[in-house]
């Protein structure tokens, strides 16, 4: 963005926002059902919000350093690595597109196409951990954190091995649906190897400032907006966006796509990743869930970002209310939306 003065805009937007929902009494809807550990409950104040524009510019607000597992976010980057080692027709005729109507975990596939229904639920993500191309479960995971990196522009991302232990140890559904589908051919070799590398890419943990960082590259087509280093051709982002778009919310998914009509990915540790395609990418986290799985406060905005901020995908780019103009063919209007500066935040919030 051009100006230092839309720079803080946007800041003072994005800190009045997480003044509403961090506030008691300020979530809509107002109910947490879960945590994920329960552990977390004692985390339930925890609430980090952070954006990184295409050209770089960041944003953060609240607990945006506070360090969480991706868990279920890592399913985007597993799906793209698979696309960029097999070509997306092959990857296709292992794991589908459609949105199941069913909750993350749940045991079912797409019988017409014998396989599962698309990568952002389990069944899904362990054919595309599957599809990652490497001699060696390690091999495989050192790839995908290559990735992760670049994606991040963190080099010292890392797998947690605390984490990674905890979930090896109660992964009991996961392994159940490994060997149900190597049964049905779904899935190939070494169970425990493969349920190794899918786990190891849920351990590795960020910052929501990194998670908008991610977000971003792929808002920006795959290039890191602060390095230009590649993470994902420009062809397979594309394909990766329309998934999150249709699947990327566990069962609300299709009302998501509906009422928010952001790319958005969730995960049980109460994260969400939002690319807003040519303009920006969002990272939220605070740990408290709803009945989909999918972080209270992380919904509201990006609830907001749709509603308040005009941001949904097809919006009119003269809807847009994050500061004066956030895609890149919106920035001749700036001065005429907002001539003096004023109004940067809509009625209501």
């Amino acid at each position: 963005m051009e100006q230092q003065t839309e720079r803080e805009i946007v800041q003072q937007q994005l800190e009045e926002l997480h003044r509403t929902l961090g506030r008691p009494g300020g979530i809509p809807d107002g109910r947490v059902v879960a945590y994920y550990p329960p552990s977390m409950a004692g985390e339930a104040h925890l609430f980090g919000l952070a954006a990184t524009d295409i050209d770089g510019t960041e944003w953060q607000v609240g607990d945006a350093d506070v360090r969480f597992p991706l868990h279920s976010i890592s399913k985007v980057f597993t799906y793209g690595l698979a696309l960029e080692d097999n070509g997306r027709e092959d990857v296709l005729l292992r794991v589908g597109v459609e949105p199941s109507g069913d909750p993350f975990n749940s045991i079912s596939f797409d019988e017409v196409n014998h396989r599962p229904f698309n990568p952002m639920i389990n069944s899904g993500a362990l054919v595309a951990a599957n599809l990652v191309h490497g001699s060696s479960k390690e091999e495989k995971v050192e790839r995908l954190l290559t990735r992760l990196r670049i994606y991040s522009g963190n080099p010292d991302l890392a797998v947690d091995e605390e984490i990674l232990a905890e979930q090896l140890v109660s992964n009991d559904r996961n392994v159940s649906l490994s060997y149900l589908m190597r049964s049905l051919g779904m899935l190939h070799g070494n169970i425990e190897d493969n349920l190794y590398v899918y786990l190891a890419a849920c351990s590795v943990t960020v910052t929501a400032l990194e998670l908008s960082t991610m977000a971003a590259t792929l808002s920006r087509g795959g290039a890191n907006p602060f390095t230009g280093v590649p993470a994902l051709p420009r062809t397979y982002t594309r394909d990766v966006l329309s998934v999150m778009s249709m699947c990327g919310m566990y069962d609300a998914a299709g009302q998501w796509a509906y009422d928010v009509g952001i790319p958005a990915k969730s995960s049980v540790s109460g994260a969400i990743l939002a690319a807003i395609p040519d303009a920006i990418g969002v990272g939220v986290y605070s740990p408290g869930l709803d009945r989909n799985g999918n972080s209270v406060r992380g919904v509201a905005v990006c609830r907001a970002l749709s509603d308040r901020f005009g941001l949904h995908v097809f919006a009119d780019p003269s809807e847009s209310r994050l500061g004066r103009i956030v895609r890149p063919g919106r920035r001749e209007n700036a001065t005429e939306m907002y001539p003096s500066g004023d109004g940067w935040l809509p009625e209501g919030l």
